[in-house]
């Protein structure tokens, strides 16, 4: 009687492990096709995420982009609004989602923190408005 009762706890335990590895798989499906779902790179941080949902919504410029890039010493996103004015600007926002300064614009600004953002280094675009 005992080996009856252990099977059966065996049994549980085996259909329990199996569940959570399902549960496990289906929450990193969910993760990964958010990201992909809106078109923007896999291991954009979550609040550059919002920002980029957020920047989806304001349809100036069918060129709208966010671009990756490494400036001093740390990833920061530029944010383009496109091209379709003269006077558009570009936001430069750190992985913390800290607003840094703006590019272009009708003053021509080339400079965040006092540095020349020539400087930066261009890494990819993690999104662009899909036509």
């Amino acid at each position: 009687m005992k080996t009856t009762l252990l099977k059966g706890t065996h049994l549980n335990s085996i259909v329990f492990r199996s569940i959570h590895v399902i549960c496990i798989t289906l929450l990193m499906i969910t993760i990964n096709s958010s990201c992909t779902k809106f078109g923007i790179e896999e291991g954009t941080p979550p609040c550059i995420i919002e920002k980029i949902k957020e920047f989806k919504k304001t349809p100036l410029c069918m060129d709208q982009k966010v671009d990756k890039y490494s400036f001093q010493e740390k990833i920061v996103y530029v944010f383009d609004e496109g091209s379709c004015g003269d006077d558009m600007s570009a936001g430069v926002i750190d992985s913390e989602c800290n607003y840094l300064g703006h590019l272009g614009g009708l003053d021509g600004n080339g400079e965040i923190n006092g540095e020349n953002f020539k400087n930066a280094v261009f890494i990819k675009t993690i999104w662009k408005k899909q036509k």
